[in-house]
């Protein structure tokens, strides 16, 4: 059976075209981490807190260049308007957050037949385990400072309980303390009360910080780019199958030479004379008589 040994030029081919397939990987690796980048990037300036009051007005539209912008504001809180939101975690435990309603010194009021003198905010003081662990909102006149965000979406299909709500939206915490309100909330960093702070990240106690940070910029997928990425990916391979066909066709070049040869052979030897073992005598010859 005719057999071959890998030959120096494929080992060659190899080896070339592996070096090129990772070459087109990595720009596949490349032009995907281009197809996905961020939209803009963290703005520092979320950081600086802001006079709540110039930051957003109640009864506007909540635009998304004041999300997470650290804010204050003073005003006072109403122990009767607080609620309790389950199913957030802290740590991995579930539990509540605390969300009171605060009243704003020096905003805008609203007009209209359901407006109030006041305008109010609501406020994520913080979270806690149990329901009874909460606890009523400080008294006095408040300096609040923390990071505003957009109001949330209601739960549909979900009754929340008795003194629950069921998430931080403005438009159903309104129904319940039946008061005009910014059309955001605030997560609170300090709660200071005659110089000092008495909120859940300075007191130790039940209820818990909840240390919410500027949320990542928003993603969009550059379509070019990922089609670029996938293009590459085909590359690689078809540098692979090139050379396998180059050694296949290589392969049976040399099979097909050396079938030929050995037809060559066989033929040489069917064409030879047949020389006889052994002469046979001659039937002409005379015999000699003694």
């Amino acid at each position: 059976m005719w057999k071959t040994a890998l030959k120096p030029r494929w080992i060659a081919g190899f080896i070339f075209a592996i070096a090129l397939s990772g070459v087109f990987v990595l720009l596949s690796q490349w032009q995907f981490g281009r197809s996905t980048q961020p939209e803009v990037p963290v703005n520092p300036a979320t950081e600086q807190v802001q006079p709540l009051t110039s930051t957003l007005q109640p009864g506007e539209f909540f635009h998304g260049s004041v999300a997470d912008q650290m804010v204050t504001a003073q005003g006072t809180y109403s122990a009767d308007k607080q609620v309790l939101v389950p199913g957030r975690l802290h740590e991995g435990k579930s539990g509540y957050w605390v969300v009171s309603a605060f009243a704003v010194n020096g905003a805008p009021t609203l007009t209209g037949a359901a407006a109030t003198p006041q305008t109010w905010i609501p406020v994520a003081r913080g979270w806690v385990a149990e329901p009874q662990d909460a606890a009523a909102p400080p008294s006095g006149l408040v300096e609040l400072t923390g990071r505003l965000l957009p109001s949330e979406a209601p739960v549909a299909g979900k009754a929340p309980k008795p003194g629950e709500a069921s998430a931080v939206s403005v438009a159903e915490l309104i129904n319940y303390w039946d008061v005009s309100s910014y059309p955001g909330f605030v997560s609170a960093t300090s709660e200071v009360v005659g110089g000092q702070d008495v909120s859940a990240a300075a007191v130790q106690g039940s209820l818990l910080p909840l240390d919410i940070g500027p949320q990542p910029p928003a993603q969009h997928i550059n379509w070019l780019n990922l089609f670029y990425s996938i293009e590459w990916v085909v590359f690689a391979g078809f540098a692979l199958f090139i050379w396998w066909r180059l050694v296949k066709d290589d392969y049976h070049r040399d099979l097909e030479e050396a079938l030929d040869d050995a037809d060559d052979t066989d033929g040489d030897e069917r064409h030879e004379p047949h020389q006889p073992a052994h002469p046979q005598p001659d039937q002409h010859q005379q015999k000699v008589q003694p």
